[in-house]
């Protein structure tokens, strides 16, 4: 009996330009893109028998959401097959950077008047956290946020006041 090799799904290099996510966001805009298209950009390569589409289809379908993904440890990310850690690092990194375009359009708002827009300002960088995280806003004299820190480490337990000199 004769052995045939299995047959894989053609590599992205060899379908038609207009279908290739790269060349497709080039020629017609990022917005014609699936969400696994633009996935597979950032994914770049895929895995024996596995496009980078492929590859961000089963990200898609196993944790359901953009959103979601945000929240997901870098351990569940591992389990798909084809995601190692420079891939996983570059979608994490994609994340990030929508996170904080999203609060760059809520600082430019002006200043702050009430918690609700301390809220505002925060939930686009906070929403997922899987961690609470404590974050420092520095305001003016007009209460437009000069500074948003975030403070990693925890706090001295001795009492400080703000008025004091040590």
């Amino acid at each position: 009996m004769k052995k045939t090799k299995a047959k894989y799904p053609l590599p992205i290099r060899e379908w038609s330009e207009d279908d290739r996510p790269r060349e497709k966001l080039l020629k017609y805009g990022e917005h014609t893109l699936s969400n696994a298209e633009l996935l597979a950009i950032l994914i770049r390569t895929g895995a024996p028998g596995r496009s980078a589409v492929d590859i961000g289809r089963e990200i898609l379908h196993k944790f359901k959401t953009l959103r979601a993904m945000s929240g997901i440890d870098v351990s569940e990310f591992k389990e798909i097959s084809g995601l190692k850690n420079a891939k996983i690092a570059q979608i994490k990194a994609a994340i990030e950077l929508g996170r904080r375009m999203l609060s760059e359009e809520k600082a430019l708002e002006g200043s702050i008047k009430s918690s609700l827009d301390v809220a505002n300002f925060l939930m686009p960088l906070m929403r997922d956290l899987a961690k609470e995280r404590f974050i420092l806003l520095l305001l003016d004299k007009r209460n437009s946020i000069c500074l948003a820190k975030r403070c990693d480490r925890t706090w001295n337990s001795q009492r400080h006041s703000l008025g004091s000199s040590t």
